[in-house]
């Protein structure tokens, strides 16, 4: 599959998982940088391959050909950013950058034998799950944003939905981390921010920050 191919299968997967926007042709257009033209006509081609389903001004759907294409150049990033994290300790940025093009070019031969010198792990950098080799996903997400936590809680952050260098350098001078604990202060519902504790340093946050970081809740 051409690099194109696979980067619109995989805009509209993480697109609908992700309820990040809906996935019309416009919508995937603005997340890979191109045109409306070349997004409709790439979702007509990818259609006539049984890849996608598309119907004129409704929103693109995979069919399970599709699912399935997206879910093993996913499995494919999220290796190499574990692999790039573990082995040269790049940032979360870095990582981001990096995989983004190693994805493309990696057999599945070579993404299995990634995961087995990890230990065939089910999380990647970032909190985002792995698909196996089956392209499946047996985790189960049980994360909330941190926008939606209680005052007075203590989380754990669980996943960190950004590729922007800037919010990751952010992450990185306050101690938000993968795996890392929080404590939630206050949230100001009505400006849309809220009031956490990490590291012994009190962070206001944004609901910019605050949509894309989710958290568990400490048992």
């Amino acid at each position: 599959m051409s690099v194109a191919t696979e980067n619109f299968v995989k805009a509209i997967y993480k697109s609908k998982i992700n309820d990040i926007t809906d996935t019309k042709p416009g919508n995937i257009a603005k997340l890979l940088g191109v045109s409306n033209a070349a997004a409709t006509d790439m979702a007509k081609s990818l259609a006539s391959k049984n890849l996608i389903k598309y119907e004129k001004y409704k929103a693109l759907e995979l069919t399970k050909e599709g699912e399935k294409l997206a879910l093993k150049v996913i499995r494919k990033h999220r290796l190499w950013e574990a692999f790039l994290h573990k082995t040269f300790d790049l940032s979360l940025h870095e990582i981001h950058r990096e995989a983004e093009l190693l994805e493309h070019a990696t057999s599945d031969f070579l993404a299995n034998t990634i995961s087995d010198y990890l230990g065939n792990p089910k999380f990647d950098p970032h909190g985002d799950p792995i698909p196996n080799q089956n392209g499946e996903i047996t985790t189960k997400d049980t994360s909330i944003s941190l926008a939606k936590t209680v005052e007075n809680k203590t989380y754990i952050i669980s996943r960190l939905m950004s590729d922007d260098k800037e919010f990751f350098d952010f992450c990185a001078l306050n101690g938000l981390k993968y795996g890392n604990k929080l404590s939630v202060i206050k949230q100001f519902s009505k400006n849309k921010m809220t009031q956490i504790s990490i590291n012994n340093n009190t962070i206001l946050l944004n609901q910019d920050f605050t949509k894309i970081i989710f958290v568990d809740e400490t048992i």
